[in-house]
């Protein structure tokens, strides 16, 4: 693993691996850098990819205080080590960091969002108690019950969805990090969304979601679509929140696609 230091001074690990246009891969809540294993081979033939560890988790360093604000630093302090344009790929709360990283950075050619959790339209629930619960889980060393709350009551994955995050490699550095959970919950909960900060981000953007997927992650996808002045939503027809694990084929090559798309 190799390491920036962040604006706060907070160690940000990533793995670097592949050749081509550098792509950088932001995970979304409970993961780390290896919930990409399973499509870097993909991509690595066609990409330098870099793969984050967010703060908190895996080889990265983490702060006392947490803010969101502090993860689109982690970000753009990735991308800006890099020494040519970067195409950013976030996933969930990742794409909610490098949304705002975007905003951050001068040195990107294309950003690819899927289902970034913003608190907009009618379908934002409160999930405090679920929160609650699943703290409450961890403190009695129910990490995984707690994992499994998450994303059934919070994320509303499908059984189907659940059953594919359980058999990834990934699933026990999962179970690890979900004490990461609550934090990144209410950040993501207190997020305001102003419209009037993105009419100028004017990078190519790919918006990608599931038809299955809640209605608050489509809601927001929409919403980003209709703010954003380049981008363009795909939907993953029969796939929710993880089309990465459902559909790893499809996923990889609308990436691609993507990257390959004149600028």
């Amino acid at each position: 693993m190799e390491t920036v230091i962040s604006a706060d001074g907070t160690p940000i690990a990533y793995e670097r691996a592949g050749s081509g246009p550098p792509l950088v891969l932001v995970h979304g809540t409970t993961a780390d850098h290896t919930r990409w294993d399973p499509l870097r081979s993909a991509f690595e033939e066609r990409c330098t990819v870099y793969a984050i560890d967010r703060r908190g988790r895996g080889e990265s360093g983490d702060a006392p205080e947490y803010a969101l604000e502090r993860e689109a630093e982690d970000v753009a302090a990735v991308v800006d080590s890099i020494d040519e344009s970067v195409v950013l790929l976030g996933h969930s709360y990742g794409g909610l960091c490098s949304l705002e990283a975007a905003l951050r950075t001068d040195d990107l050619c294309g950003l690819v969002l899927y289902e970034p959790p913003m608190p907009v339209g009618d379908h934002v629930s409160d999930t405090e108690h679920v929160l609650d619960e699943m703290t409450a889980l961890v403190d009695d060393g129910e990490n995984e019950q707690a994992l499994v709350s998450f994303f059934r009551d919070i994320v509303g994955s499908s059984a189907t969805e659940l059953d594919a995050y359980r058999s990834s490699p990934d699933w026990p550095a999962r179970v690890d990090a979900v004490h990461t959970v609550v934090r990144e919950e209410r950040a993501e909960k207190a997020y305001e969304f102003d419209a009037a900060r993105f009419t100028g981000l004017t990078v190519p953007t790919l918006l990608l979601s599931g038809d299955e997927s809640a209605p608050f992650l489509t809601e927001a996808t929409e919403r980003l679509d209709d703010v954003l002045p380049n981008s363009r939503i795909v939907v993953f027809a029969g796939h929710g929140h993880a089309a990465m694990n459902t559909a790893p084929g499809l996923f990889v090559d609308e990436v691609l696609s993507f990257i390959d798309e004149p600028s």
